[in-house]
């Protein structure tokens, strides 16, 4: 008898997990089916002695219709200590910036609409308005993302020319994309100069030519180099453009728009500075230490980023309405209360080592209680990276919950991210550290609740 005979149907099956979970949508429960039936076929066909499981069949069904129905993104605790996770989302939006974002989707608005006039208006205005505003810049746009803006600032600037960049610049970023593949994506010829670890003005001095179009910075926003290194700052290549008659652009890929005394960020990630330097462009993104959503800010010479948004590509590239209300709003909490502004990022960013230490101790005392015997639990001093290809070699001191024991760090995190509202922390010496630095608001409720599970699994 034909082996595979013995699986139930897909509708016979959906029916089943109607009836044991009747949360879940219908379209979930039927895809679900679908797709545990037609795991356990293969695994018939692969395997002669194979037998198929009805319970473990069910069982997958089930876990595959909670995954399909679960909000993405959801929720999950942030107890990495990294402030700019980019897997977990990078800036948490301030409440008001979120507001403003759930609005302008649930609402009709004036996003291109001039209300004095009655005519279509310009749905960049009031952004570009306050990015000049904070920054001092000729002129301002803001598209999709950083990547985006060095596009169209490339396309807009050099297309079938060349542009001179570093050897040392050309960095791959997160998801294994490459800063030259994305650059070359804009018609460019790139010319790199210098070597791997060192570059000197002359390199770019003699690579200067017909072709060339422009001189780019690329800011190594995700690693640092040290030892026998050099590199050409971005004064001195200000100089070496002006000479030639030639634009300077910098993506600096991650930056601020006002300076910050706690902490003291390094100068380079002040935007403005930057152009106060020389650079006749600068690229940075939103959802980085600026503390808003996803965009890519530019900021510069009011020729430069007029052409740019002129250009046909920026409409391709240009931010959402929700996107747009969320960033005018946090442009608007940093132009009331400048470096005080209530954002998330500078908040955590800011967070006073020794006002963590208690939070921690509290929390520590809290889940050892919770846990019994279970594992040994300890509040201990700790150090934390910024993320989010922002600041590389910064570390920030914190406090963390060290878990130790019980069923072992990594099994423990996976049970935990497993939790209705997954909880997320790093492994370290053999312990799973929650970080304290990075909690929001009524996670610590969450994180017991989930460890308490996780515990109650047993090993």
């Amino acid at each position: 008898m034909d082996r595979r005979s013995a699986l139930p149907a897909v509708g016979r099956l959906s029916e089943a997990l109607a009836a044991a979970r009747p949360d879940l949508p219908g379209w979930a429960r039927s895809e679900g089916a679908r797709r545990a039936i037609a795991r356990a076929r293969a695994a018939l066909d692969a395997d002669p002695e194979a037998a198929a499981d009805p319970a473990a069949i069910e069982a997958e069904a089930v876990r595959n219709a909670v995954e399909l129905s679960r909000p993405h993104p959801g929720r999950v605790v942030n107890a990495t200590g990294v402030v700019l996770h980019t897997n977990l989302g990078r800036a948490v939006l301030a409440p008001e910036a979120a507001r403003a974002a759930a609005q302008a989707g649930a609402c009709y608005g004036d996003l291109e609409l001039d209300l004095a006039s009655g005519a279509r208006g310009n749905r960049q205005r009031a952004v570009r308005e306050k990015l000049v505003l904070l920054s001092g810049a000729e002129a301002a746009l803001a598209v999709n993302n950083n990547a985006a803006a060095v596009l169209l600032a490339l396309d807009t600037l050099a297309r079938g020319r060349e542009v001179i960049v570093s050897r040392g610049e050309l960095v791959e970023i997160g998801g294994s994309f490459r800063v030259p593949e994305i650059l070359e994506r804009a018609g460019v010829r790139l010319v790199e100069v210098g070597t791997t670890n060192r570059t000197h003005p002359r390199d770019y001095e003699n690579a200067i030519g017909a072709e060339t179009a422009l001189l780019l910075k690329v800011h190594r926003s995700n690693f640092e180099q040290s030892g026998f290194v050099a590199e050409v700052g971005i004064e001195t290549l200000a100089g070496i453009a002006r000479a030639h008659g030639l634009p300077l652009v910098e993506d600096l890929g991650s930056g601020t728009l006002l300076s910050l005394a706690d902490p003291e960020l390094p100068p380079e990630a002040l935007a403005p500075a930057r152009l106060g330097l020389g650079a006749d462009l600068v690229c940075f993104s939103g959802d980085k230490l600026l503390g808003g959503p996803q965009a890519g800010i530019v900021l510069g010479a009011r020729a430069i980023v007029d052409a740019m948004a002129a250009n046909p590509l920026a409409r391709a590239l240009r931010l959402d309405k929700m996107g747009l209300a969320a960033l005018d709003a946090t442009l608007r909490l940093l132009l009331d209360s400048g470096a005080d502004a209530p954002l998330p990022t500078l908040r955590g960013l800011a967070a006073d080592v020794e006002a963590l230490r208690p939070r921690a101790e509290k929390l520590a005392l809290r889940l050892g209680q919770a846990v019994a015997d279970a594992a040994h639990v300890s509040a201990e001093p700790d150090r934390s990276t910024v993320g989010g290809g922002s600041l590389p070699g910064w570390e920030l001191d914190t406090w963390v919950v060290a878990l130790r024991g019980g069923p072992g760090p990594d099994a423990l995190a996976g049970r935990l991210r497993e939790a209705p509202v997954p909880v997320v922390g790093r492994i370290r010496d053999d312990a799973l550290l929650l970080d304290v630095r990075t909690l929001l608001d009524g996670d610590e409720e969450r994180i017991e609740r989930a460890l308490v599970e996780a515990f109650g699994r047993g090993d």
